[in-house]
Order: structure tokens, then C-alpha cells, then sequence
């Protein structure tokens, strides 16, 4: 069974996390760290789902552009990483249809699919995903079935589906990142913090059960945690453990699970399969 590596394509100071401003940074290691990655997917001959932000593709058309020469699906990440629940419904069509032509005029493809920011889309915010079926998305991977601080909906679905909103079923694919029960609470495992704080033979054995069970899990990463030395925010307290723990390792980790499974993206493994 193959499972499904995806790369949250922006730079190291998009988090929506105390009082960081997405807007007012002037450095970048996004090229650098993602050239690592390609690198890295070359040498395990994978295939990933890069959600590119709208702003990296203005800013670095060609290595939108390489991504996609290299046989990889480009997704969209929005324009601005603005958290989806603190825009209004038209703020968001504006988002998310200048991310996507933006990306289309550089690929010469479509772009199906899209991720909010932050995994954004909560219980309040889930008017976007009628919005995005009405933009041409095919799919969503934007509801994170769990509940923390920032994100989350507890009881949403853990497989794709397709979501009801205003009592209508949608067209769009929702493509929930995984989780897994821990006893005391439903985690993610797979990506970001989780990647990073899950040591990796309980990432690996929980991976097992679940293509044991016929459940591709879906994985995630960001450039800028693979770079030991990514610049820092400042960030405090929790947001600072949740933004940089585990970096020094994560790129050793990462390595080492592309080369222990199978691994594909989500057009190629969910999408052409349903």
C-alpha cells in the first residue's frame, strides 16, 4: 500500500501562531530547504502534493515550475496563510482565486486541490468548502478531525469524504490529514509537530496498523523543518515548542520513514481511485 507524502510549500515564518506576522518578514529559506526535499523525494523515487502558498509562486515562479517538471501534484495553499476563520466568505474566494491562477498560469495545469492555512476550516468556517467546489477544487485536505487551540473539528470524518454544508452534500473530496487514538486523546502522528515530537518507531508501528487495515496514512512536512538551522520567531511558551521541536532531527526522520514505506500523492493514490 502506498501512502501520501504532502509539503506545506512556505516559508519558515507562516504560522499563525502569538503574535507572529505572516506579512512582515523579509528573509527566506523557502527555495533552499524545498530543493532539499526535492532532492530527498528523488532519492526515494516518490511522487509528493506540494500545497503551494500563493505568495511563494509569485515569488518563485520557477521553482513552482521544477516541482511540477519533476512529476509532482501542485495543490493550493491560499495566497496569504490567513487563517480561513478570520476572513469573510468573499476575503476567501479572493484568497484562494488569485492562489490558484497564480499557480495555473505558472504550471499550465489545473490546480484541484487545496489546505487552509493552519488547517483552518473549523465547525464555523466550513461555508469555505462551498466555496471552494465553486472555484473548480476537486478536493479539500483543510479539516483536521481533531480539536486543539488553533484548529480542528473533534467528530469530522478520519477518511475522505465528501462534507455536507447548509445541508447539502458537496461534490469536493475532504481529505482529513491522519490521526490516531492515544487512549487520553485523539492526536495527529504524521506531520509537522507531530512528525517532530513522536518518536519514529511509534510513527512507523501506528502506520503499520493502519495499511494493515487498508488506511493509506496521510503525512505532511513544511521546508523549513528540515533545516537545523531555521531562523527563529519570537515565539513563546507553548507556540515555541509547537514551532521547533525536534527540528535538528526532523530531516534524518523524515529519510528514514520515506525509505521504510511507500509513498505516492493524493491525485495519483485517492482521487484516481474513487
Amino acid at each position: 500500500m502506498k501512502n501520501i507524502i504532502t509539503v506545506d510549500l512556505e516559508d519558515y515564518y507562516c504560522c499563525n501562531l502569538g503574535e507572529n506576522d505572516v506579512s512582515q518578514h523579509e528573509t527566506t529559506t523557502v527555495e533552499k530547504n524545498t530543493e532539499e526535499l526535492l532532492n530527498l523525494f528523488d532519492k526515494h523515487h516518490v511522487k509528493a502534493t506540494f500545497f503551494v502558498l500563493g505568495s511563494v509562486a509569485e515569488e518563485f515562479p520557477e521553482l513552482i515550475r521544477k516541482i511540477s517538471d519533476k512529476g509532482h501534484e501542485i495543490a493550493s495553499h491560499g495566497y496569504g496563510h490567513q487563517l480561513v476563520y478570520k476572513q469573510t466568505p468573499e476575503e476567501f474566494r479572493q484568497d484562494i482565486r488569485k492562489a490558484k491562477k497564480l499557480t495555473e498560469d505558472i504550471i499550465h495545469k489545473p490546480v484541484i486541490g487545496y489546505r487552509a492555512p493552519s488547517w483552518s476550516i473549523i465547525e464555523e468556517s466550513k461555508w469555505a468548502l462551498k466555496i471552494l467546489e465553486e472555484e473548480g477544487f476537486q478536493y479539500s485536505s483543510s479539516i483536521f478531525p481533531i480539536h486543539t487551540f488553533l484548529y480542528g473539528i473533534k467528530d469530522a470524518p478520519k477518511v475522505p469524504n465528501h462534507p455536507i454544508v447548509e445541508k447539502k452534500k458537496l461534490k469536493l473530496w475532504e481529505i482529513p490529514p491522519s490521526s490516531y487514538n492515544f487512549l487520553i486523546k485523539e492526536l495527529g502522528f504524521s506531520g509537522g509537530f507531530y512528525f517532530r515530537f513522536f518518536p519514529l518507531f511509534v510513527i512507523k508501528h501506528i502506520m503499520r496498523k493502519k495499511n494493515k487495515q487498508n488506511i493509506p496514512v496521510i503525512c505532511y512536512i513544511h521546508p523549513w523543518e528540515i533545516d537545523k538551522n531555521t531562523p527563529r520567531l519570537p515565539l513563546k511558551g507553548l507556540d515555541k515548542i509547537i514551532h521547533y521541536y525536534g527540528i535538528k532531527g526532523c530531516y534524518k526522520k523524515l529519510d528514514k520513514l520515506l525509505g521504510s514505506f511507500e509513498f505516492s500523492n493524493i491525485e495519483s493514490e485517492i482521487l484516481n481511485r474513487k
